[in-house]
């Protein structure tokens, strides 16, 4: 969108964390989800790294990683189903805040809902080692294959950002732009959302990115998942705005 380079700080916890810091997450993911894929992890700085890696699953195709990790899928597949039954529609959240100087909120969200860029895929993958398969379906829902944060298991879900029945955070009035959905497993359970909301400040904007996981999830699982959230976010702030990979 411009050649200016944002510059993002992470609020976990009430706890600003500079780029670095959440780069330094990044590359300690790295080897976990090469090993878990059965790729090689690149060589270079983490920027060719991150690249490199999204390359190599994007070459593998749906199909392959599927493959892959179809023992993980299915294990993760029943946890998920199974938190969710006994969590009984209740939710409990992972939050993460930004702090974005430079870009604004609805530019943002636009960026990141079209799927119609030639580097969609490419763009959502890559914002995560532990981002499998990150894609548009015909359908207009999002399939995603990952490893959330804190979790030993990779789990194949689908998020469609048109329905927003079964979501528990409510919406906040003073966001410009929001990014939010349900999540859905492979049984067809609501196994929770999104509500990702995003709002203009002096000089950049302010993001509240929310998860909605089942209420039984294990708390390790919703804290670590901020760190994740961090990640993925600080990464796609930067594409949407012109900085390098």
């Amino acid at each position: 969108m411009s050649s200016a380079s944002p510059t993002v700080y992470a609020i976990i916890g009430g706890r600003r964390f500079g780029r670095d810091q959440v780069l330094a997450w990044e590359a300690e993911r790295l080897p976990a989800a090469a090993a878990k894929i059965g790729l090689p992890v690149p060589s270079g700085d983490l920027s060719r790294q991150r690249t490199e890696f999204a390359d190599s699953k994007l070459d593998l195709g749906a199909d392959e990683i599927k493959h892959r990790l179809r023992r993980d899928l299915r294990v993760g597949d029943l946890v998920a189903n199974t938190t969710a039954r006994l969590s009984r529609g209740g939710r409990a959240t992972s939050v993460c805040e930004l702090q974005v100087a430079g870009g604004s909120a609805v530019r943002f969200v636009q960026w990141f809902d079209d799927t119609s860029r030639d580097d969609y895929t490419h763009s959502m993958t890559a914002a995560h080692p532990d981002h499998f398969l990150i894609q548009a379906l015909r359908d207009g829902r999002q399939e995603v294959i990952e490893t959330t944060g804190g979790s030993p298991l990779p789990t194949r879900f689908l998020v469609d950002y048109t329905d927003l029945t079964t979501l528990a955070t409510p919406s906040d009035p003073a966001t410009d732009a929001e990014a939010a959905g349900v999540a859905i497993s492979g049984k067809g359970l609501h196994i929770g959302g999104v509500r990702h909301e995003f709002r203009d400040v002096p000089g950049g904007f302010h993001a509240r990115l929310c998860v909605e996981f089942p209420r039984a999830t294990l708390p390790r699982i919703l804290s670590e998942h901020r760190r994740h959230l961090a990640i993925e976010f600080c990464n796609w702030v930067e594409s949407a705005f012109g900085a390098p990979r």
